[in-house]
């Protein structure tokens, strides 16, 4: 079996190992840490999760197709997921293939493949897999003063928050917001801060995890919405998706934050339960982003002014793949946000080296990356054809031409992107009777089983009950907003290059 470097067993470097092993390739699996898992370890300096932390996306959609989830909780504990990961790990026979405390310090090219040098030597492969995650390094801002902060619990990254108690009777002052800021605010102000204060450049819409009894990601996230972004306005899209997020749960103006701008696209949006109840409740307080530190002192544009002990930052997260070799980021043209690859996976004057979950976006990542790793398996193995070399340059221009710009997907987008590149979208035609499900229900993992290479005979099945568990999907017929949606949508589908049947 030709073997296969993995650098990273966490969900990506996973379930990437075991596709490779059914497409016959031997996946050895290189981890710094001292368990599986990746962000989901908890491990100081090699994990943003902290004790409280539970996932803001559904279980349903943090899971892959071959492991359903064990647990009760509709939002599963940090601990709940690393546990889902070591039985995956396990029933594909992954463990043993896993060299935990082997840090790989570098990656470069031979001319045969690749040399991955590592805390125990250096290795030859032709065939390396990069999976260690996108959000390691802490993307801190430059604030006037920043370094003079002498609050007492300093100032920290959300990215290094894992002992809440230091700031039980403490003024904390939390930057961004993004979903770590604001679900780190919402856990201080419930575990005893004695103030919170949310500083933020600009206000987002903040949607809800659960409205109305069904997870917001089963309702946001659908192949409808790719299917409109791909043939309506930009202003459409937008508009349908503002609706969906206020009528779940308001704007937030209506709870005493500021209010987002009127579009969506420009505001941007964050799942979260509890943060503008919090808010309404006065036990979180919204400011304008801060325009310079003396001391424990926090001015503000206003010209107002606070005093803090602690200041955590929940301000993104920059790429930092350290261990590249020089020549190899000089055809990445790799940078604090981007790296020329075909749709975050290949770049051809790089054949046998592929890339796992090094995208931003919105939304869980255990269904788009199953299906990246289907694809990166599937094009090794001989099963989805290769990319013409002219066809992933011409997508790598594309993207290099939105350098500068947000380059924030949404889970739907990614997901139905990764699944026609491995050739297992579903087609709606051949499934009449999931055809409300396949287009405004949640997109399980299990969809993606229907048909194509590995397509299991009990696929439909299970995703018709993964669609219906929360209420979402109740019956084949459309909602009266759904009929009004489509009817947008399926003329141009029908008239353009966009396959409704995918």
């Amino acid at each position: 079996m030709e073997r296969v470097a993995v650098i990273g067993a966490g969900p990506g470097g996973l379930v990437v190992s075991r596709y490779l092993l059914s497409q016959g390739f031997e996946p050895v699996i290189f981890e710094q840490g001292s368990t599986l898992g990746g962000q989901w370890t908890g491990l100081q300096g090699l994990s943003g999760v902290w004790p409280t932390l539970h996932t803001n996306t559904s279980r349903v959609l943090t899971a892959f197709s071959d492991l359903e989830p064990s647990a009760a909780e509709v939002f599963v504990s940090n601990g709940e997921v690393l546990a889902y990961l070591h039985r995956y790990a396990d029933k594909f026979a992954l463990t043993e293939k896993i060299r935990l405390n082997t840090k790989v310090d570098k990656l470069s090219r031979t001319e045969t493949g690749y040399a991955v040098e590592h805390s125990g030597g250096v290795e030859q492969f032709s065939r390396v897999v990069v999976a260690t995650g996108r959000f390691h390094a802490p993307a801190i801002p430059r604030v006037a003063g920043l370094d003079t902060f002498s609050g007492s619990e300093g100032v920290l990254s959300t990215y290094d928050y894992k002992h809440p108690e230091r700031y039980r009777g403490k003024r904390v002052l939390v930057g961004g917001c993004a979903v770590s800021a604001l679900e780190i605010a919402a856990d201080l102000a419930g575990l005893g801060a004695s103030r919170v204060v949310v500083t933020q450049r600009r206000q987002r819409y903040v949607l809800l995890k659960f409205a109305a009894g069904v997870p917001s990601d089963h309702r946001i996230f659908t192949r409808y919405g790719t299917l409109a972004n791909e043939v309506l306005p930009v202003e459409e899209v937008d508009r349908q998706l503002r609706e969906i997020v206020v009528e779940a749960g308001g704007s937030p103006e209506q709870y005493g934050a500021p209010a987002p701008a009127p579009s969506l696209f420009a505001a941007g949006v964050t799942l979260k339960q509890q943060y503008v109840a919090l808010v309404a409740e006065g036990k979180i307080s919204v400011r304008p982003w801060m325009s310079e530190v003396q001391g424990n002192t926090v001015q503000f544009p206003d010209g107002s002014s606070e005093d803090f002990d602690g200041i955590l930052f929940g301000t993104g997260f920059d790429l930092d793949l350290p261990f590249l070799d020089d020549d190899i980021r000089a055809v990445l043209d790799i940078d604090s946000q981007h790296m020329n690859v075909d749709r975050y996976t290949f770049n051809p004057d790089l054949p046998g080296l592929a890339f796992m979950g090094m995208w931003d976006q919105s939304g869980g990542y255990f269904v788009p990356l199953e299906l990246q790793a289907r694809w990166v398996a599937y094009s090794w193995g001989g099963v989805a054809p290769v990319v013409p070399e002219n066809e992933q340059l011409e997508s790598i221009e594309r993207y290099r031409s939105r350098r500068g710009m947000s380059q924030k997907s949404r889970m739907n987008l990614a997901t139905i992107m990764f699944a026609r590149a491995a050739g297992v979208e579903p087609q709606i035609a051949n499934w009449p009777e999931l055809r409300r499900a396949l287009l405004f229900g949640p997109l399980a993992p299990s969809s993606f089983r229907l048909e194509g290479p590995d397509a299991l005979p009990d696929a439909a099945e299970r995703f018709a009950r993964d669609a219906c568990e929360f209420g979402a999907i109740t019956s084949n017929e459309f909602t009266e907003r759904e009929s009004e949606y489509w009817a947008m949508v399926e003329p141009l589908i029908e008239s353009s290059s966009v396959n409704s049947a995918g």
